[in-house]
């Protein structure tokens, strides 16, 4: 069994440069060769730290609803601004198919949550949407 590399003084200095706001790669290069931006992130991620008005809105939501993923999206819906878009989804995640767009509507695990399902013009997404 190998050594954590998570020692206290540097989950201390990893929380402390966090909230000075320094990025997970400065921070990775502060605290030596043996850590990675990637492990600072995910021990950034288990220690529930996170940073910005999302993130302190969500702590706030999760506090009171006392579960481990908030109820409501903190993401603004989509709003359409071109008129050849199609008010609603034509298709869903079963049932697209290759070659029709993959635009989606709404959010998943809503009510209604779908896709655009016309057909493609490029890549994965109608004219509409490019």
């Amino acid at each position: 069994m190998t050594a954590s590399i998570w020692t206290e003084d540097r989950i201390a200095r990893l929380t402390d440069l966090w909230r000075q706001g320094w990025s997970a790669a400065q921070i990775a290069r502060d605290l030596g060769r043996e850590v990675s931006r990637c492990a600072v992130l995910g021990k950034l991620h288990r220690l529930g730290l996170g940073r910005g008005p999302q993130v302190a809105a969500l702590s706030i939501v999760r506090s009171r609803a006392g579960a481990h993923r908030p109820k409501t999206s903190l993401r603004s819906p989509r709003v359409d601004a071109r008129p050849d878009m199609p008010a609603t989804a034509t298709a869903t995640v079963l049932t697209v198919g290759r070659g029709e767009c993959r635009w989606p509507y709404g959010h998943p695990g809503e009510a209604g949550f779908g896709l655009c399902g016309r057909t493609v013009a490029r890549g994965a997404f109608c004219a509409a949407d490019g």
